[in-house]
């Protein structure tokens, strides 16, 4: 019989109840599988798991937000033999899912991830970490893992737009210098991605015909610090309408990144929070794990 690891995140998202997660577990008993539940009561646990016992089983599924799917993606990225890995998004934002469009009812993910196809999914390694749609700094970045998951859970989108205008109001400038696939950017920048989705915090919209997640490239955003409330109006509205030819806009394809700087400067990596480092070395891996949806 098929072997099914199960990770379970229970704080992740608004509701509480238990019944979607047994509806899910059953998709899986149904389509053959041996189910295995592990349900983690703190960070780090998805990943750890993931990276101890995953290689002794023939798919992995998660389900939590996108943190959750960080860490699970983590432990898996250090086996030497992968197995495909299913997602149930059920937290506050889900922007990967998103992108992908994967199903937001519980039972239909889990039908899904049993019963899709694999998807070649590109991972990004940031120095020594792993990351799954996004590598941020700058504005919108702090709010994705400085509000609490309690204010996640209750307000959702929400909690993230206030920490994001909070973010602006200061508009904190930080200066570094990019280097990208031969171009070199060096600035004053309010916010800086390297990304593989759609939607960046609920806040910060890519157009989906600039965005592949399985075409070995990644998408670099980089917002120059507007120099006028005028400037940092029309740098709203052009993101807004996805117009990337404005000139404090940077929008680029590419395979590999290097961030230095001499200043203080956080990442989030798919929401979850990562220290500065002078030096910052980001690569897309390509076709690194298959997602079944």
């Amino acid at each position: 019989m098929k072997k099914l690891l199960f990770i379970v995140n229970p704080r992740a998202g608004k509701t509480k109840s238990r019944a979607p997660l047994f509806d899910a577990a059953a998709e899986f008993s149904h389509a053959g599988y041996l189910v295995n539940i592990f349900v983690t009561e703190a960070g780090g646990q998805a990943r750890d798991m993931a990276a101890r016992c995953g290689g002794d089983y023939d798919l992995i599924v998660c389900a939590g937000g996108d943190g959750t799917l960080n860490e699970t993606l983590s432990g898996v990225m250090q086996l030497p033999q992968r197995p495909p890995l299913g997602y149930l998004p059920c937290g506050s934002t889900n922007d990967f899912a998103a992108s992908l469009h994967l199903p937001t009812a519980m039972d239909e993910a889990a039908r899904a991830a049993v019963c899709g196809a694999p998807y070649p999914l590109d991972v990004g390694r940031h120095n020594d970490r792993y990351f799954a749609y996004v590598a941020s700094f700058g504005a919108f970045t702090r709010s994705s893992y400085s509000a609490t998951q309690a204010v996640k859970n209750a307000l959702g989108h929400f909690a993230y737009i206030l920490e994001g205008l909070g973010d602006l109001d200061s508009l904190r400038p930080y200066r570094c210098a990019v280097e990208a696939d031969g171009e070199h950017f060096e600035g004053e920048f309010i916010f800086g991605a390297v990304c593989n989705s759609t939607s960046l915090g609920g806040l910060v919209k890519l157009d989906p015909a600039c965005v592949r997640m399985d075409d070995g490239m990644f998408e670099l955003l980089l917002l120059r610090m507007p120099k006028s409330a005028l400037d940092l109006q029309n740098l709203i509205n052009v993101m807004t309408r996805m117009q990337y030819d404005y000139p404090g806009v940077i929008l680029r394809h590419v395979r590999h990144v290097t961030v230095t700087t001499d200043e203080e400067l956080p990442w989030s990596l798919d929401g979850e929070y990562c220290p500065s480092a002078p030096r910052v070395e980001i690569e897309n891996l390509p076709a690194a794990v298959q997602l079944v949806h």
